[in-house]
C-alpha cells in the first residue's frame, strides 16, 4: 500500500477491506488471506488515522464480518462490539453506520442462538432506521 498520498489513504484502506469482504463472500478469496488483509488494513488505519477515524471503524467492522464467516465467533463478536462502541462515540447512536453495526452484531448473536441479546439489538436498530 502506498502511504505517500495521505489524502486518499482513508479511501484506499476502506477499499482494501471492502474488497477482501466481497471476494470472501464470493468464495473467490481464501478466507485466511481475507482475514490477513483485513488485519493489515485495520492495523495501518489505526496507526495512520487513529482508532476513531471512520475508515478505521469500517476496517474494524470488515474484519468482524470475515471472522464471522470463518467461524471465529468469539473474536467476531468482540470486534463487532468494539466497532459499535467506537462508532457510538465517534459518530453518534443514530448514525447509519452505527445502526449497521448494531444489525451486524445482532445477526451474529442470532446465529449463535443468543436470542435475548439479539432481540434487544434488533429493536434498537429498528428504532433507528
Amino acid at each position: 500500500m502506498n502511504l505517500t498520498n495521505t489524502r486518499s489513504l482513508p479511501e484506499t484502506l476502506t477499499s482494501v477491506g471492502n474488497l477482501a469482504v466481497v471476494l470472501d463472500k464470493q468464495g473467490k478469496y481464501d478466507e485466511a488471506e481475507a482475514e490477513s488483509l483485513n488485519r493489515r488494513a485495520l492495523g495501518l488505519s489505526k496507526k495512520v488515522l487513529g482508532k476513531d477515524h471512520p475508515s478505521t471503524l469500517t476496517s474494524t467492522s470488515n474484519l468482524a464480518v470475515v471472522l464471522d464467516s470463518r467461524g471465529n465467533y468469539g473474536e467476531a463478536e468482540m470486534m463487532h462490539r468494539q466497532a459499535l462502541e467506537l462508532k457510538e462515540r465517534a459518530l453518534g447512536k443514530e448514525h447509519p453506520s452505527t445502526l449497521m453495526s448494531i444489525y451486524c452484531l445482532d445477526y451474529l448473536l442470532h446465529g449463535q442462538e443468543q436470542c435475548g441479546d439479539a432481540c434487544i439489538l434488533y429493536q434498537r436498530a429498528s428504532l433507528g432506521f
